[in-house]
C-alpha cells in the first residue's frame, strides 16, 4: 500500500489534473472544446506529422547504424574493443543536449567545421547549415539514441554459438551471408526490443529540437511547451500533453510485450 500511495500522489495525481484540464476551456465549465480547438488546427497536425516522421526515421537510422556497430565490436577484433563496449553502457547515462550542443560545436554556424572551410578557402560561411533544418535534429537523434539499440545487440551478439559462425565459414559462406542467415535471425529479438524503445524516447525528445534551434520544426512535446509557457493556453496544452502520454503508452506497451518475447 505505502509504494502504491507514493505512486498516486506524485503520479497518477498530477496525471489526473492534465486530463481534467484538458477538458476545462478558459470560457469555464467542463466540455470537449478544448479538444476540437486542438485537433481542428494546423499546426497540431503538423506538430504530430512532424513528431512521427522524426520518430520512425531516427528509429530506422539508429536501427540501421546500431547493427552495423555492434557487428564491429562484436566480431572484428581490434585494440579497445571491451572498452568501446564499456564506453555504450556509460553513454547511454548522458544528457541528450550534450550531444546535441557537440554537434553544435562541430557543424554549427560557428563550429569547427565551418571555421576550417573559411579559413582554407575564405568564404563568407561556411557549407554546413543543417542544424537548424529538421535533418539536424534527425542527425542529433541517431547519434543520441543508437546506444540504445546497440546496447540490446551486443548483449544478444554475445550469447550466440560462434560454432555456428564457424561452421558456416568453413562451408564456405561469406561474411554478408553469415550476417544475414545465422548472425541476422539471433538479432531480431533484440533489434525489435531497442527499436521499440528508441521510438518510445523519440517521441517525447524535447532537449534536442530545442538546443538544435530547427526553424519550423515543432514537435508535440515543444508545442506542449509553446501552448502552455509562450500562449498560456493551459487547455490546449494539456490536450496535446494527453495525446502525447496515449500515443507514448501504447508504443510502451507494444516496447514491454517484444522485450518480453526477447527475454531482454
Amino acid at each position: 500500500m505505502p509504494p502504491l500511495a507514493l505512486l498516486a500522489l506524485f503520479f497518477l495525481y498530477p496525471l489526473a489534473l492534465v486530463v481534467q484540464q484538458s477538458f476545462q476551456p478558459d470560457t469555464g465549465g467542463t466540455s470537449v472544446k478544448p479538444y476540437a480547438d486542438v485537433f481542428a488546427s494546423s499546426a497540431f497536425r503538423e506538430a504530430l506529422w512532424t513528431t512521427v516522421w522524426l520518430a520512425v526515421a531516427a528509429t530506422v537510422g539508429c536501427l540501421v547504424l546500431g547493427f552495423v556497430l555492434a557487428l564491429v565490436i562484436a566480431f572484428v577484433p581490434f585494440p579497445g574493443a571491451k572498452a568501446v563496449a564499456r564506453f555504450i553502457d556509460v553513454f547511454l547515462s548522458f544528457p541528450s543536449f550534450l550531444i546535441t550542443l557537440a554537434l553544435l560545436f562541430v557543424y554549427g554556424t560557428v563550429g569547427m567545421a565551418n571555421g576550417a572551410w573559411t579559413g582554407v578557402t575564405g568564404a563568407a560561411e561556411g557549407p554546413f547549415q543543417f542544424l537548424t533544418t529538421p535533418w539536424g535534429v534527425l542527425l542529433a537523434e541517431i547519434t543520441y539514441f543508437t546506444p540504445f539499440v546497440m546496447r540490446p545487440l551486443l548483449a544478444a551478439f554475445s550469447q550466440l554459438d560462434t560454432g555456428q559462425l564457424e561452421a558456416a565459414s568453413s562451408l564456405g559462406a561469406r561474411a554478408p551471408r553469415i550476417v544475414r542467415q545465422v548472425v541476422l535471425p539471433e538479432a531480431l529479438p533484440a533489434l525489435a526490443a531497442g527499436g521499440s524503445l528508441v521510438l518510445v524516447l523519440c517521441l517525447n525528445e524535447f532537449g534536442i529540437v530545442l538546443f538544435t534551434g530547427a526553424k519550423g520544426v515543432t514537435t508535440l512535446p515543444t508545442l506542449v511547451y509553446g501552448k502552455a509557457i509562450l500562449e498560456s493556453d493551459y487547455p490546449g496544452a494539456c490536450v496535446v500533453a494527453v495525446v502525447n502520454v496515449l500515443i507514448s503508452v501504447g508504443l510502451y506497451g507494444l516496447y514491454r510485450v517484444v522485450s518480453r518475447r526477447a527475454g531482454a
